[in-house]
């Protein structure tokens, strides 16, 4: 199964894609969208969708994982990561890809086995999974693999079926 992760951002998206198969992992791609600040936000939407459209239509993964979002304290960001996160949604939707949402806690849990893990234990975690030589840059990118392990380790969810439906 494979499995294409994305963490979410308008200045920069993270994504990797893994392949899930007998409890092994295999790293297939990994990087990071990025705009240009300064340029009409419209315009980066676009490109986010754009970009984002052309990975999944390259990989066609059998499923897309994305962090849910969660408000912090500044909300014009928090709006602009949700509308960044809707054209990559969108991109998903139009390839009929299965979205698959996660929150912060259900990543660092499936990835550390601790939900209040810090993010240097989950990147280093990620990357021992992943069997890399080391942590994925930017750190967006080491983020959407980490939230591409979280789907394989929901057991017992839609992804069992998806991967019982498939043969695997």
């Amino acid at each position: 199964m494979v499995v294409f992760g994305i963490d979410p951002g308008y200045a920069i998206v993270g994504w990797g894609a893994i392949n899930f198969q007998s409890n092994t992992y295999k790293t297939l791609g990994y990087g990071a969208i990025e705009t240009v600040a300064g340029t009409d936000f419209n315009k980066r939407l676009e490109y986010i969708y754009d970009e984002t459209y052309a990975i999944l239509n390259r990989c066609r993964p059998d499923a897309l994982a994305i962090e849910k979002l969660y408000f912090q304290t500044n909300q014009k960001t928090a709006i602009n990561v949700a509308q960044a996160r809707g054209v990559t949604l969108l991109a998903a939707q139009k390839l009929k890809i299965p979205i698959f949402e996660y929150t912060p806690l259900q990543v660092k849990t499936a990835v550390t086995g601790y939900g209040k893990a810090k993010k240097p234990q989950v990147m280093e975690m990620t990357a021992r999974l992943l069997k890399l030589k080391e942590i994925p840059k930017p750190d967006d990118t080491c983020d959407a693999l980490a939230i591409a392990i979280c789907h394989t380790q929901a057991a017992g969810s839609q992804l069992r079926r998806v991967m019982y439906g498939k043969g695997l």
